[in-house]
């Protein structure tokens, strides 16, 4: 920064940018460590959400005994199909999991402590909490890409999916949770909107057509999140791979544009307590 601009008292952009980003990664660092304190709970929560979601997969199994291939899908393809679907959500929760319960925020006024932060709102909103349970699923995610055999590339174009999968559902939760801001009831429409990407985001998308894959792929974004990466990993082809990306880059802009307009209508719960 020049010595004009400290005069003037302006700090450029990128330096600001740069701050807001240490902050909000310091932040994670430090909802992580807080969840390790105890470290038997910590351990065990990630355990058993491992455990809960490979029960799931003893189904599958089952199901491919007695029949060949179920939506176009192998056992190898409901594999990856599971495992992009649980790391994204992991990966979400771990790094933004306040998203998740937004519309409790906006509704009981609990946005104040946000506002008085000398960082910015969403950031500060998206990086205040994590889930621990989180860990094993992007856990298991990634165990099952292994599993599949698709070797050291195909686990990085894996971890660049899964990412950009989380950006996804992350976005997607803060455009359906935003919509409180408007209506009152509007966290029950936003819970039930992102757990039915995750329940859908489980099943092959050759079982649906017509109306219901209409609606996976332009309304509920599972085929973009989930669908659309698990057919690059299988099939190595990266054709819709910048689609993708992009799709992930637009929701999330306009995820933070709904949010920052509902944020103007904000009433205030004046809970003027900062976090710390």
């Amino acid at each position: 920064m020049s010595t004009e601009d400290e005069k003037r008292g302006r700090i450029p952009y990128r330096v600001s940018l740069r701050n807001q980003v240490r902050v909000c990664l310091l932040s994670i660092k430090y909802n992580i460590m807080r969840e390790m304190l105890n470290k038997v709970t910590f351990m065990t929560n990630i355990f058993f959400m491992i455990l809960n979601n490979g029960s799931f997969l003893i189904q599958w199994a089952v199901l491919f005994r007695l029949k060949g291939d179920i939506g176009g899908y192998t056992m190898r393809e409901v594999m990856l199909l599971w495992g992009v679907c649980a790391a994204s959500y992991g990966l979400a929760h771990i790094l933004f999991a306040r998203v998740f319960s937004l519309p409790e925020l906006i509704i009981n006024g609990k946005l104040d402590a946000y506002l008085v932060l000398p960082k910015n709102v969403l950031l500060g909103v998206m990086t205040s909490s994590t889930r621990t349970s989180a860990i094993g699923d992007f856990a298991y995610g990634l165990i099952l890409a292994c599993f599949c055999g698709v070797g050291v590339k195909g686990i990085l174009l894996f971890l660049l999916l899964t990412a950009n999968g989380a950006i996804i559902v992350t976005a997607f939760a803060l455009l359906a949770g935003s919509l409180s801001f408007w209506f009152v009831r509007a966290e029950m429409f936003s819970e039930r909107m992102v757990n039915a990407v995750v329940s859908f985001g489980t099943y092959p998308d050759g079982i649906f057509d017509g109306a219901a894959k209409f609606l996976l792929y332009y309304i509920i974004p599972v085929g973009m999140m989930v669908y659309q990466p698990v057919h690059i990993l299988a099939e190595d082809v990266f054709g819709s791979l910048p689609v993708v990306v992009g799709y992930g880059l637009l929701l999330s802009a306009a995820a933070a544009a709904v949010f920052y307009r509902g944020l103007r209508r904000y009433s205030s719960g004046n809970l003027m307590a900062p976090r710390v």
